[in-house]
């Protein structure tokens, strides 16, 4: 097999995601795809063995909307893991809220939200930021660590792709709005219930009332799902022009998809320069 620079750059790729250590040096140009391995990375950053004398971090688990308590094992000894009391409260938020007038007047209305068991477990309340005027709103499923710890959405690994994939169609942050369907990070980032979307989503519609964009972009197959109410294929509409509530929505691949799998991103820079073309017209 002849080898051309085409089979270095995959075996570049492979082996970093192997290693999970190429993170946020893949980025967009504006007249194609490329992508740049940072110099100065560290090595010790790459894929370490675990020293024989260190032991296993491991995460407390969070207990949500449960009365039973639930176990973990620690160095292989069960351990009853403390309960999260859960409260729930239907006047946590502003009786008029769907009156709000402005993003602003939203925020106050709703933002000590306890209306699901999520109020309890979380840090901050992730309302959304950006230009509350934008033609396109960014929407995501939920808050991850990051966002959950800063207030904001996409904040970690994924939002700074996110960026500089804005960046690759001349747009930032603040001519965007970007929000989460979610307001509330659900513990340990599962899927979120049925109750919380049925709950939270209705401030997403309020959301887009305000803003009222010409375009929404939805990033990742949860969000999508959840969404159009329907168990979606990434491939079957994937940068189609398709309705919610009136506005003409489009899906994409989430940031942290192009973290996992490089290959992705080609098919997110088309997506981006059709999105581009439309928001021009």
């Amino acid at each position: 097999m002849i080898w051309t620079l085409s089979n270095l750059k995959t075996d570049i790729l492979n082996y970093l995601e192997s290693q999970k250590i190429y993170g946020n040096n893949i980025f967009f140009e504006d007249d194609g795809i490329d992508f740049k391995i940072d110099k100065d990375i560290v090595r010790e950053n790459m894929a370490k063995k675990q020293s024989p004398n260190t032991k296993p971090k491991i995460e407390k688990n969070t207990l949500v909307a449960d009365t039973n308590i639930k176990k973990t094992k620690t160095n292989n000894v069960e351990q009853n893991a403390t309960p999260q009391i859960v409260n729930i409260d239907e006047n946590s938020v502003e009786k008029n809220w769907q009156n709000s007038d402005s993003l602003e007047v939203l925020y106050n209305n709703i933002h000590d939200c306890m209306r699901c068991e999520l109020g309890s477990t979380r840090n901050k309340f992730v309302f959304g930021t950006g230009d509350p005027n934008a033609d396109l709103l960014i929407i995501g499923e939920a808050p991850g660590r990051d966002e959950d710890l800063q207030g904001e959405p996409f904040v970690g690994r994924s939002g700074k792709l996110l960026t500089t994939i804005l960046e690759s169609i001349q747009l930032s942050r603040d001519d965007v709005f970007i929000a989460n369907i979610l307001k509330c990070r659900p513990p340990n980032n599962r899927r979120p219930s049925t109750s919380e979307v049925d709950t939270c989503e209705e401030y997403l519609h309020k959301q887009i009332e305000l803003i009222n964009p010409k375009y929404i972009l939805a990033l990742g197959l949860t969000a999508a799902d959840t969404l159009l109410k329907e168990k979606c294929v990434m491939k079957d509409i994937r940068g189609k022009i398709m309705d919610y509530r009136g506005k003409k929505l489009m899906i994409t691949y989430h940031p942290s998809a192009l973290l996992r799998n490089p290959n992705l991103k080609r098919p997110v820079w088309e997506d981006m320069k059709r999105l581009k073309e439309l928001l021009a017209n």
